[in-house]
């Protein structure tokens, strides 16, 4: 190996070692404030955790509420990406492969919405959803989650269903399979890759959201985690160990699926750009 190839890896690795840290870091700062005592964090909150104690955060999941605000989050987040990833599958085959009066137009319009933001609507979805009786309600957030992260879902899955041979419709279709047969046995077996990508990436989106729960969620007993986390520093602002206890508590199940779902996160978002 050459000096010049050293000195390039070098150059590489060293930015890419302290951009891990510096990543990392926050995340092992929160977890060892979470295992320390108030008197600890008081006395030197930057040292180790003289006993590495979980009180705080069974206090976090019990006591304080995390325990309700989790399964909150669980069951919007699954009905959420449940529905998105229907409706999105759906729409960009229909748009990617289908021909009809309006397709463009539609696209475009779908494009459109991709630069609406939430502030701008928040206002008349309230009153709307208020009007209908689904105010602080989960099928009342669900459809707010649906509604904003729809365009995005249909956009990505229109682009990878682009990227599949037409051959393989005609030849679905020759063989007799109606509309919703190519739908269910080709495109969503050769689509899964970028479902699994899109259905992760708005699990994130609806998880780590704060200003469309709290809009639609405005009761303490159906607050999602984030807004549950939150209020914990408004509540524990004197108790840093819970509040972080907390934070960890949301924080676990993001670093897990991006532990255990990065290469397929990865091989999702660049594989319609490779099909063909």
């Amino acid at each position: 190996m050459s000096s010049g190839t050293r000195l390039t890896r070098w150059v590489v690795a060293v930015p890419m070692a302290a951009l891990a840290l510096a990543t990392i870091y926050p995340l092992v700062f929160t977890a060892n404030v979470a295992m320390k005592t108030r008197r600890e964090y008081v006395l030197d909150r930057f040292s180790l955790a003289d006993s590495f104690s979980f009180d705080n955060i069974v206090k976090a999941w019990t006591s304080v509420g995390m325990s309700r605000y989790f399964f909150n989050s669980v069951i919007v987040v699954a009905c959420s990406v449940a529905l998105l990833l229907l409706l999105g599958s759906m729409a960009g085959f229909a748009l990617a492969r289908l021909t009809f009066r309006g397709s463009s137009a539609l696209f475009l319009g779908i494009l459109a919405a991709l630069f609406v933001p939430f502030q701008v609507i928040m206002v008349p979805l309230a009153r709307i959803m208020a009007d209908v009786g689904l105010m602080d309600t989960y099928p009342g957030l669900i459809l707010a989650y649906v509604a904003q992260f729809l365009p995005f879902t249909i956009f990505l899955l229109t682009s990878y269903y682009s990227t599949v041979p037409p051959d393989i419709v005609d030849a679905a279709r020759i063989d007799g399979n109606t509309v919703y047969g190519v739908y269910w046995r080709i495109m969503i077996p050769i689509g899964a890759p970028a479902l699994l990508s899109v259905g992760v990436l708005n699990a994130l989106f609806c998880w780590n959201d704060v200003l469309i729960s709290l809009l639609m969620m405005p009761s303490a007993e159906h607050r999602t985690l984030m807004v549950g986390v939150t209020s914990l520093r408004g509540q524990y602002s004197d108790d840093i160990p819970t509040f972080a206890s907390g934070v960890l508590i949301a924080a676990i199940p993001v670093l897990v699926v991006y532990l255990f779902l990065q290469r397929q996160i990865a091989d999702g978002v660049t594989a319609g750009s490779t099909k063909g």
